[in-house]
Parts: structure tokens; C-alpha cells; sequence
């Protein structure tokens, strides 16, 4: 953890988004982790959570209070007049339907789990809703979000060059604007899913061993991803006021499997991370680079 802590400083990150779970899951392990390191407070984090997680309308889970609890944390990123970032994710119109009995009831939960954070001492939380792009642009307001974004932005069976899964990710920017809401751009590192494909993860039942085997984007060069990123940066600033996004979020730094990824890999390759220490860092390579694996 500590070294991948370092790796993330020296690419220039400002934060990790953590994608989360309850404290006693086995998916925390990273986080929990990362919690107690002994140079944690040289990264920020944030939490991606996945609607699901947050149970009903009838029935809200415990994890909404766990995770105000860390937004309590020093290096808990915060924006836009210190409040904690908080990317509720993965929202389905059917789920919202089924769960909140429609986005009137997850409006009225999302404004109850602000007024917890803000009853704990914080500034109300930063929300930036993401899932069903087409679903968002129209209720994202109406839910009640602070901004849009996406955890990833490609196409499913798509299949081609780097530079055209970022004409897509960076269309997508363009087409979430549509929600008059401020947009997270996602910046995209590959979309790879050949290893799920061929040896499909229990919870993609739907997937069967080599099924769209041939569906995925090559790898970028390190300029491709420079550029990608600093096609991001510009993009949010070009925003007026009003709809400019505090954060830009890069997929991923560890979905490997699928593609997306930014830590270094066996044998060590630091490409990635020297694309973004150049973009965000604005300086060359240092004679003596640490090393990074």
C-alpha cells in the first residue's frame, strides 16, 4: 500500500476514489489499508458507492452513516468550500423504481444523508451522480445531485484504437452537459475486458467463456493518455462558473482486468504513471526517478 501510495504521488494525483463497501467487507481490505498507512496523509481519497449498497427506501443501510463517519478523515478529499466529494454511482432507473419508489424517495433519502453529514460537524457533501447516462441527464437535478459523472465511458462491444475510445469518453463529457448539472469528465486508460471474457467473474452471469472475445481497445501510448487527460483538464475549464466541476476522475487505478489501469504492472512499466506526472506535475522526468515498483 505505501508503495502504491508513493506511486500515485509521484503520477500527481490529488486523490484515490475508493470504490466502497462496508467495513467488514472484503473489498475494504484496500481502504482500511490505505486508512492506517503511516503516509496516508500524503494522498486524499473519496468514496464511490454503488447505489445498491445504500439498500431502500423502506430499509437504508448502515453504510450511509459508516461512510459520513469517514468523511470525518483529515485526507478525506474535500471541494468547493470543504465539502467531501461523494460519488454515488451505478444508478439504474429500474433500481431507483424498484428501491426508492422512484426519484422522488431517493431525493428525499440523498437530502436525509446530507443533513446526517451536516448534524457530524461537515460541510454538506459534494454528490456527483453516475449510472444510466440517458436516465441521469433528464432526473440528475431531480435527484438532487450536485454534478454528473460516469465511472467509465465506453462502449460495451466496442472495438478499435485508444484514440477512439477517448472520442468516445470525450463525447460522453459533451452529452452529460445535457443535464445543465456540472460534469466530471472520466478520463479513460483502456477498456481491456479479455480476461473476464475469458474466465468470467462470478457476478457477470450473463458472460460466458469467450463470448465478444474480440471487443476491446488497444492500450494507449504515454502521449495518447497525456493528451486524453489534458484534453480533460482544459474541457472543465472551458466550463462556465456555474457548471465547472471541481474534480476530474481517472478509470481506473486498478481495474486491470477490465483494462483500466494505471499502476504499474509485472514486468514494471511506468508509462502511465509518466504520462501524468508530465501533465499534472508540468515538468520533465527527473534524472534520477524513484523507483516506482
Amino acid at each position: 500500500m505505501d508503495k502504491e501510495i508513493q506511486q500515485a504521488v509521484f503520477a500527481g494525483l490529488d486523490y484515490w476514489a475508493f470504490v466502497a463497501y462496508g467495513s467488514k467487507h472484503p473489498m475494504s481490505k484496500a481502504l482500511y489499508q490505505f486508512r492506517t498507512s503511516t503516509i496516508t496523509d500524503r494522498l486524499n481519497y473519496c468514496l464511490f458507492t454503488e447505489l445498491d449498497r445504500w439498500g431502500s427506501r423502506a430499509k437504508p443501510t448502515a453504510l450511509l452513516q459508516e461512510h459520513i463517519g469517514l468523511m470525518a478523515d483529515k485526507n478525506y478529499l474535500r471541494v468547493s468550500g470543504n465539502r467531501p466529494l461523494y460519488y454515488l454511482g451505478f444508478i439504474a432507473p429500474a433500481a431507483v423504481e424498484r428501491n426508492w419508489q422512484g426519484v422522488a424517495g431517493l431525493r428525499e433519502q440523498i437530502e436525509a444523508f446530507r443533513g446526517n453529514a451536516t448534524k457530524a460537524a461537515l460541510a454538506n457533501p459534494y454528490i456527483v451522480l453516475a449510472g444510466d447516462q440517458n436516465f441521469l441527464i433528464r432526473e440528475a437535478a431531480n435527484i438532487g445531485g450536485d454534478a454528473i459523472g460516469s465511472y467509465a465511458l465506453t462502449v460495451g462491444n466496442g472495438r478499435g484504437s485508444f484514440t477512439k475510445l477517448a472520442e468516445i469518453a470525450e463525447r460522453g463529457w459533451d452529452q452529460l452537459r445535457r443535464s445543465h448539472l456540472p460534469v466530471v469528465p472520466t478520463v479513460m486508460t483502456g477498456w481491456d475486458r479479455r480476461p473476464r471474457i475469458e474466465h468470467p467473474v462470478p457476478w457477470e452471469t450473463k458472460q460466458r467463456p469467450g463470448d465478444g472475445i474480440g471487443n476491446f481497445f488497444s492500450a494507449p501510448t504515454q502521449k495518447e493518455l497525456a493528451d486524453h487527460l489534458t484534453r480533460a483538464l482544459d474541457w472543465v475549464a472551458a466550463q462556465t462558473p456555474s457548471e465547472q466541476a471541481p474534480a476530474v476522475l481517472i478509470y481506473a487505478w486498478n481495474e486491470n482486468d477490465e483494462g483500466g489501469w494505471l499502476m504499474p504492472t509485472w514486468p514494471c512499466r511506468t508509462e502511465r504513471l509518466d504520462a501524468l506526472h508530465q501533465v499534472l506535475k508540468k515538468t520533465p522526468m527527473p534524472t534520477h526517478k524513484p523507483a516506482l515498483c
